[in-house]
């Protein structure tokens, strides 16, 4: 379906020497500075002086390439894209094919902390994953899409033709962030081959009668300040992007700069190491240089969160998720559409299964058979990027899901046998709530 060859990261000496040289050369003492000035300004002087020094004298780019080489690289032709894709198979041949989506401004090294941890496993017992991550479309070693307003939907029907190439007729998906616009695309659409979805975003239109916690109520109160104070990154992506792309690009302390700022919003950073924070955004912002993707990067901001009815289209029987579906809410997660969501909000998108989110309730039926819907408090060691900040507690969240979701089948159909699964099913007819069928 698709051309595949190996690929290996391996940026040229010369381009690590070039990068350092523009580190060197900006110049830094020379900004002005409020004398009032902290992070509500946005990056703070001495973070910004204190990255660069980090990144000159310490940062090395061959320890963080020789990672990456570690797990085996691929570049796959569909379409009129070059994408580029992670691809950790498990040893166990019952392990269930994972799509695992990042989002912005990360790469597929978002899910560098967890691949490994999905595709072995400690416990028997437990599911084990065959991860694959793709970097999306103008991202990295992906390219760009060529015709104007590709939307982030467009790039379901790409991966959905990447797992099928490589065997996987049947899959879950992991998402976060603007692509589980993606994910909700493979959910709603693309059911004859996705078969479960765990988000930690989604969009989430609040019933109008909800009846709220005092959690839930403080989260309300913080998203007008996100809106005032955060949201202009959005507002520049989806009416000019071009104009921020071109002036961040090429230029290494800017899209440091860029990239630190939003890390330091939607991540609560003081219980994470130092050391692997500094890691993550400075490999981050070297992959955006290294690869010259900063503008295509945001290219997903013009077109897709832009819905005429942007919270509507959650609710539209064509959007709604027809698969077994499972969401994380993590309570330092700076963006309110992930951090207020309560469960009666989540489960307005689709087929909500598995859900650990901010309240305590029972769920009396059961959606999937044998299967009751399950709940816990809130997560509180992560924000957005938990992939990064907490890869044991989204790890865990994926195999539960999985655990308790993937093979529970109706007992008149039989188990396929493409790629070792055990899971053969009309999610449509079998599992989802009266109310949500077509």
């Amino acid at each position: 379906m698709c051309d595949i060859k190996e690929f290996s990261v391996d940026i040229a000496r010369e381009e690590v020497e070039r990068l350092r040289s523009k580190l060197e050369d900006f110049r830094l003492s020379s900004c002005p500075e409020s004398r009032d000035a902290d992070r509500n300004y946005g990056d703070e002087y001495s973070t910004a002086a204190n990255l660069q020094s980090r990144w000159i004298n310490d940062f090395d780019w061959y320890e963080a390439q020789n990672e990456m080489n570690e797990v085996p690289h691929y570049l796959a032709t569909i379409e009129d894209l070059t994408i580029h894709f992670v691809h950790v198979r498990s040893q166990n041949p019952e392990a269930i094919p994972l799509l695992a989506i990042h989002g912005w401004p990360g790469t597929f090294w978002e899910y560098s902390r967890v691949w490994r941890p999905l595709s072995d496993r400690n416990n028997l017992n437990d599911p084990s994953f065959h991860v694959v991550v793709p970097s999306m479309p103008g991202f990295c070693w992906s390219s760009s899409p060529k015709q104007g307003h590709w939307k982030l939907q467009d790039n379901a029907r790409v991966f959905d033709t990447l797992m099928k190439s490589l065997g996987y007729k049947e899959y879950m998906v992991q998402c976060g962030d603007l692509v589980h616009a993606v994910g909700r695309e493979l959910g709603a659409k693309y059911t004859d081959s996705c078969k479960l979805l765990h988000c930690n975003y989604a969009l989430i239109p609040l019933p109008d009668d909800i009846q709220l916690t005092e959690g839930e109520k403080k989260a309300f109160r913080k998203r007008e300040d996100w809106a005032q104070r955060h949201g202009g990154f959005d507002v520049t992506g989806r009416t000019k992007p071009h104009t921020i792309g071109l002036g961040l690009q090429d230029n290494p302390m800017g899209i440091l700069m860029w990239v630190l700022e939003k890390y330091q919003v939607v991540c609560h950073s003081e219980p994470w190491d130092n050391s692997l924070w500094t890691k993550a955004i400075l490999t981050t912002a070297s992959l955006y240089f290294f690869t010259g993707c900063i503008m295509s990067s945001i290219m997903p901001c013009y077109d897709p969160p832009t819905y005429e009815k942007f919270s509507d289209h959650p609710t539209d029987e064509d959007n709604r998720i027809k698969v077994p579906f499972g969401f994380t809410s993590f309570s330092w997660d700076a963006d309110e559409a992930s951090k207020r969501a309560v469960k009666q909000s989540v489960e307005q998108n689709g087929n909500l299964v598995f859900y650990r989110g901010l309240i305590h309730r029972y769920a009396s039926g059961s959606v999937v058979p044998d299967v009751q819907l399950t709940e816990t408090a809130e997560r509180n060691d992560a924000g957005h990027l938990a992939a990064l900040q907490q890869p044991d507690g989204l790890v865990g969240d994926i195999r539960d899901f999985a655990k308790e979701v993937w093979g529970k089948q109706p007992k008149d159909e039989s188990p396929s046998t493409s790629g070792g699964l055990k899971l053969s099913f009309n999610p449509i007819d079998s599992r989802v709530r009266h109310e949500y069928r077509t």
